[in-house]
């Protein structure tokens, strides 16, 4: 391969589903140059193809503690009972941030907002576009990042992190401890090239590892690369046995 370099940004994100995205946005709003590399299509990512919704406390009669109680229930004892409270807190904000963007949630004949219930809630609390909420979001997403202009790069796929310690065993002197984060290493798939890649920040999200299974219902694309990556460059990962299988599948 063909080593290209490339000029440095504030912050460069790996994946471009719904936390990649959103983040580019609040970063970009701020000022600070970002860009960000997916593997395949700019679209395609496990937030496209969620269909169901987002759970928030927007209606009368329902309230944070019954949404908390809910969720914590439904966690078995494996939740963090603190990071649940401040996500479920901020909710009903960010169904308004999407709102802002252009997310058309359902709603009723009355005008009311269409609210779904779902396993494991007392209250129907649940905000969904028809049957395609997540690629709504997608596409609003996206649109919203080109107007902040916010580079993406598309067929780039993520080998790994530039570490100092790399940098330090080639004799070239950088600041820092050796885990300190310089960079990152990626394929380009249309050049047939790797790009050498400098950030002041770098934000894995990259989404799950579904395709390390035989049948799965993630994409393709769902294959732990951000997990591997953070991994080998001395990160610590967490959580890993939990891994998504959609309950309505069609095998051929």
């Amino acid at each position: 391969f063909t080593i290209i370099m490339k000029a440095g940004y504030d912050l460069v994100i790996v994946g471009s589903g719904i936390a990649g995205l959103s983040f580019a946005l609040r970063v970009a709003e701020a000022g600070y140059s970002v860009a960000i590399f997916t593997k395949k299509d700019k679209a395609e990512s496990n937030t496209n193809y969620a269909q169901g919704g987002i759970a928030a406390v927007t209606s009368v009669g329902d309230d944070l503690e019954k949404h908390v109680s809910d969720t914590l229930e439904a966690g078995d004892g494996l939740c963090d009972a603190e990071v649940v409270r401040k996500v479920l807190r901020d909710g009903p904000d960010r169904i308004e941030d999407l709102t802002k963007l252009g997310v058309a949630f359902t709603s009723l004949e009355d005008g009311r907002i269409s609210l779904g219930k779902e396993g494991g809630h007392s209250k129907r609390r649940v905000l969904h576009v028809k049957d395609m909420t997540g690629k709504a979001i997608e596409e609003a997403l996206l649109a919203a990042i080109a107007r902040e202009g916010v580079e993406i790069h598309e067929h780039l796929f993520g080998i790994d992190l530039i570490t100092a310690r790399k940098v330090r065993k080639l004799g070239v002197k950088v600041d820092g401890d050796d885990d300190r984060i310089l960079g990152l290493y990626a394929y380009d798939a249309g050049a047939d090239a790797v790009r050498t890649i400098s950030a002041r920040a770098i934000l894995l999200a990259t989404g799950g590892a579904g395709q390390t299974y035989l049948y799965t219902t993630n994409p393709s694309i769902a294959t732990g690369d951000g997990v591997a990556m953070a991994s080998r460059a001395g990160l610590a990962v967490a959580n890993l046995e939990f891994i998504q299988f959609h309950p309505t599948t069609f095998h051929s």
